[in-house]
Formats: C-alpha cells, structure tokens, sequence
C-alpha cells in the first residue's frame, strides 16, 4: 500500500534543504508509528519519496511525499483521517501535513506527472503597479535570460515556460502559472524579470499547486478540503 501526503513547508524551514528536509520526514514517520517499508542492503533507508524539489528559500502550501508501506499493511490499518495531525506533531514547525490519501496503484510519479505549478511573487519593496507591469511580459514573443547549470552558462528563452500571470485579488502579490517539464523556470529566476530594480533575493515565492493533466484539463494532485484550505490561507495571511 501507498500513501501520498500533501504538506506545508513556511517560514523559517524554508531555508531547509532538500535533503534535509527528507532526512527531516524519515524522522517524522518513526516518531508517528508509521510502518514504512525499506530498502534492502548494507543500508536499508525508507521508502518514501518527494514531487518537485522546491528552491531553498521558497515556501509552499503544496508539497507532496509518496509513501510506501510495509508489505501486509492495507487500507483498514491506516487512519487517513487523523494521519495528517500525527505526521504533523512529529515534524519540525513549518512543515504541517494538510491531507492525506491512497496512491492508486501504477500511477505515474509526481517527477513525471506534473506539468506546471503556481506562484506567489511578493515583497514589501513592491508595489501594486510593480505586480502589473510584471504581467506584461506575457506580451513578449521571447525572453532570453542568462543561466548556469553545472557551471555552463546559456541564454535560454523562457517566455514558453510561462503559462500565465495576473495580480492576486488584493494585488500585492503576482500570482504565475510556470511549466516544469524540461528545464524549468525557478520563481527566483522570473523574479529577475518581472522586476529588474530590484534584486531578487528579495522577493519571496509561495508555491500553491502543482498541476496535472488529465484529459486536455489541469487538476491538482490533491485537493484541499475548504476548511483545511481556509485554515492554512490563514496563517499566512
């Protein structure tokens, strides 16, 4: 049996690395009881893993863990229910799960499944009309930035990356629809663009979704029940 979780990582984790934060959750499964399968070998480690890396220094409401369980263990044994305020007593403040449900055998990994993501760009150096003159880039045929990876530097054309942005309903934060099949667009990086005066490092991003495609429409990999939703909105009001 499998699970996936969805879960927060906000404020002050977000400086948390990737691998710590999953050194962070195999910790969290021993303390909740939960009968984790593992691997075999010299070193056995738990059968657990992570969608879509997020960037160190951003936050997000949507993160996901695919969970493997012990061989035997079925469906009536697990309390999908009260298992998000377990794991969530058991791991680090920032980190709280949200929901929790069965992975449907033979399904496709989250590395796999997700096509696109949506963020949340803000900064007290920003201003409303900041935000709506970011979404004019949506006017531009091209938009070559300047990257590295592995210490090669290439100009790409990022303006296909980018789906859609538009000012959230209060307009203090630009809210934008980012592809993640290829190389994908690092929020950071279109922080580069959409405001040039100031530096990057000092805008902050908030994953909200990750998105699949099923039948020529977006769904999120798992929803957010309204209250739940409400709740977690709250807090980062």
């Amino acid at each position: 049996m499998k699970l996936r979780v969805r879960a927060t990582k906000i404020g002050k984790v977000r400086f948390t690395s990737h691998r710590d934060a999953a050194r962070m959750w195999e910790r969290a499964l021993r303390r909740a009881g939960l009968p984790v399968a593992v691997t075999e070998g010299f070193t056995p480690r738990s059968k657990i893993s992570f969608g879509l890396a997020l960037p160190t220094g951003a936050e997000s409401i949507a993160e996901y863990v695919d969970i493997e369980l012990q061989r035997g263990v079925a469906a009536a044994d697990v309390d999908l229910e009260t298992l998000p305020e377990r794991l969530s007593e058991a791991l680090p403040n920032g980190f709280d799960v949200l929901v929790a449900d069965q992975r449907e055998p033979g399904i496709e990994s989250l590395q796999e499944a997700v096509t696109s993501c949506t963020w949340e760009l803000w900064s007290p150096l920003l201003a409303a009309e900041d935000h709506l003159d970011a979404c004019r880039l949506l006017e531009s045929t091209e938009l070559v930035l300047d990257r590295e990876r592995k210490g090669k530097r290439s100009a790409d054309d990022v303006r296909p990356m980018i789906l859609d942005m538009r000012p959230n309903p209060t307009g203090d934060r630009l809210i934008a629809d980012l592809v993640t099949i290829g190389r994908a667009l690092r929020p950071g990086e279109l922080a580069e663009l959409a405001y040039p005066n100031i530096d990057a490092r000092d805008v902050r991003a908030l994953r909200t979704h990750q998105w699949l495609d099923h039948d020529g429409k977006r769904r999120e990999v798992l929803h957010l029940p309204a209250d739940v939703e409400a709740r977690t909105l709250a807090v980062l009001a």
